[in-house]
Formats: structure tokens, sequence, C-alpha cells
């Protein structure tokens, strides 16, 4: 099995990436689904201030690496060729991927900043916001935990600032390159 992983900076289009992915039936373990899961068992709502609380929790106690540790068994149940995982936010996730998957590719999909305030703005989840300065606070936070270290150490560099029709032709290309689309 090939373990690709992708990280950006918030709303960079991590998640269309692996919507794309999906859609040509590459399985997909999201990393803030552990954290949401975490949440959920601790009885937290899922906002943006609680999920990375308790985020920088789970990395104090147990490690810069401790949310993709708890990806590997999700990954490895995968009986595929090709498994993305989606939201990576440090470098020593891609450390501890790169260990345990022999042949880790890391692609960082780019987006620039007022594109992604933009996107946070229509999507609506619900830990999103609306400002400025909470991208900016976000993307301090997460850039804090090692991502811009992660992004650098990318093997490739897929820009994100077209239409969702150019980004699409994009990772089917790319997937397909990498074996995991028709």
């Amino acid at each position: 099995m090939k373990v690709i992983g992708v990280v950006g900076l918030p709303a960079s289009g991590k998640g269309e990436f692996s919507k794309i992915a999906a859609s040509v039936h590459v399985p997909v373990v999201v990393m803030g689904d552990m954290i949401r899961r975490a949440a959920g068992e601790e009885g937290l709502e899922p906002t943006d201030a609680n999920l990375g609380s308790l985020a920088g929790k789970l990395r104090s106690e147990r490690g810069m690496d401790a949310i993709a540790f708890l990806c590997i068994p999700e990954i490895q149940r995968q009986a595929a060729p090709l498994v993305l995982v989606d939201g990576i936010r440090g470098d020593a996730e891609v450390m501890l991927f790169r260990r345990t998957f022999p042949g880790f590719y890391l692609i960082s999909i780019d987006s620039s900043f007022e594109t992604r305030l933009m996107r946070i703005k229509a999507r609506g989840r619900s830990d999103d916001f609306e400002s400025a300065e909470e991208l900016r606070t976000r993307d301090m936070r997460e850039l804090g935990w090692g991502l811009g270290k992660a992004i650098g150490d990318a093997d490739i560099h897929l820009s994100n600032e077209n239409t969702l029709e150019e980004f699409s032709r994009s990772v089917h290309s790319l997937l397909k390159h990498l074996g995991g689309s028709p």
C-alpha cells in the first residue's frame, strides 16, 4: 500500500483534494476526524477553539505526532493500493508517516490568504469563522505545530487558486501519476 498525505494552511483545499480522491475510490483518513472524535468523547462542542485546544493538549501530552499516531491503525485497516491522509499539521507527523509507511508522499495544497478567507466565509463548518484576524490566529496556531516545515518538506506543491474544475483536473492527474486513479 502506498500512503500519501495532504498538507496546507486552513481552507487551502485539503478537503476538496480528499473529496476528489474519494470519488475515484481512494480511501481517505482525515486527521481532523480523530480530533473531532476525541472532542465528542470528552463532550466538547466541535468549535474551532475547542478543537484547537484539544489538538494542542493531545500534542502537549503525547508529542507533536500524537494525531498522526491515532491515524496509523485506521490507515493500516485499508485494503487499497493507495490511501490518502488529509490534514497533516506538522513535520513531526510527516516524520512518523515516513517511518511507518515507506515511500510516503507529501502533497502541499497552496492557496493565498485572501482565497482561503473567502472559502472559510462560504463553507459554513462548525469550526469556521469569518474574520481575517481569526484566520491569522488559526494560521499561527497551526504554524506553531510545525505546519510551515511540513509544507516546505512536501514532495510536490499543488496550487489551488483557480476554479474547482481546474483544481480537480490537477488532482486527477496527480492521483493517476501516483497510481490511485483510473
